[in-house]
């Protein structure tokens, strides 16, 4: 064992598996903040919590079950011409699931509540806790099988995803934060998730989508999106100080009032 991680490949090999395992973990984060975000604020810190220890233990149970999880890849039946296997039905089934939930939560994001007065109604924790875990194991099945393909040893495996889950758990508060403070991050974010969800049923389908294109595309949305703030909060910045000015100008009524 030891010697294992005295080679510079092996080295290589984990850092690589761990860039990917994060960024993989990062589509969890933003989906696990989604959900925490219906859930009264006093709920939400446990429920982050709880849904990343689903997603590690998921992970690990997973990982060391390597002859079940190879024969999902038998195919069980055949769709369009397509041979479809027990992973393939797990993505497709989870695709389904993010397209639904992503859109479903667009649409409570955009209507129009015509009784202001009314009170927040917030989802149960158990429904929430429920709905993680379904994610989890879509997102879950996909980092092993990426470890599985990287890299040939279990150890390196395991090391790899103790990390990004150390990770997702160190920045999945901040990112729960900031989705949840920028509306319009938000609903960028639920368009991530019907992306990803899209990629998932294409991929259950053997419809191989590069995730090169995919992450690039929401790199390059991410920073269009803080560039709009930046812009917003210059213009917020710029009204307040024209209306100080304004009202400092000799003549104006908060000055006359003096």
């Amino acid at each position: 064992m030891l010697e294992l991680f005295a080679s510079p490949e092996t080295w290589i090999a984990l850092m690589t598996l761990i860039a990917l395992e994060i960024v993989l973990g990062i589509d969890n984060i933003v989906f696990i903040s989604v959900l925490v975000g219906n859930l009264p604020p006093q709920e939400r810190e446990r429920a982050r919590r709880l849904g990343i220890g689903l997603a590690l233990i998921m992970r690990l149970c997973l990982l060391f079950a390597l002859s079940w999880l190879i024969g999902l890849v038998t195919p069980l039946l055949t769709l369009f011409g397509n041979e479809i296997s027990g992973r393939d039905l797990i993505l497709i089934g989870g695709g389904l699931f993010l397209l639904a939930k992503s859109t479903h939560e667009i649409h409570d994001s955009l209507e129009v509540i015509e009784d202001d007065s009314r009170n927040v109604v917030h989802a149960s924790f158990g429904a929430v806790i429920a709905q993680i875990g379904v994610i989890d194991m879509v997102f879950s099945l996909d980092s092993v099988i990426t470890a599985i393909g990287l890299v040939d040893h279990i150890a390196i495996m395991v090391a790899a995803i103790l990390v990004s889950m150390l990770v997702m758990l160190v920045l999945a508060r901040p990112i729960g934060q900031f989705v949840e403070a920028n509306p319009t991050f938000k609903m960028l974010a639920l368009a991530f998730l019907i992306l990803i969800g899209s990629t998932l049923v294409a991929e259950g389908l053997d419809f191989h989508v590069p995730r090169g294109y995919i992450y690039f595309s929401m790199a390059f949305s991410v920073v269009v999106e803080l560039l709009n703030m930046v812009a917003r909060r210059a213009k917020k910045k710029k009204a307040v100080q024209l209306n100080r000015v304004i009202r400092l100008a000799p003549g104006s009524m908060d000055s006359n009032s003096r």
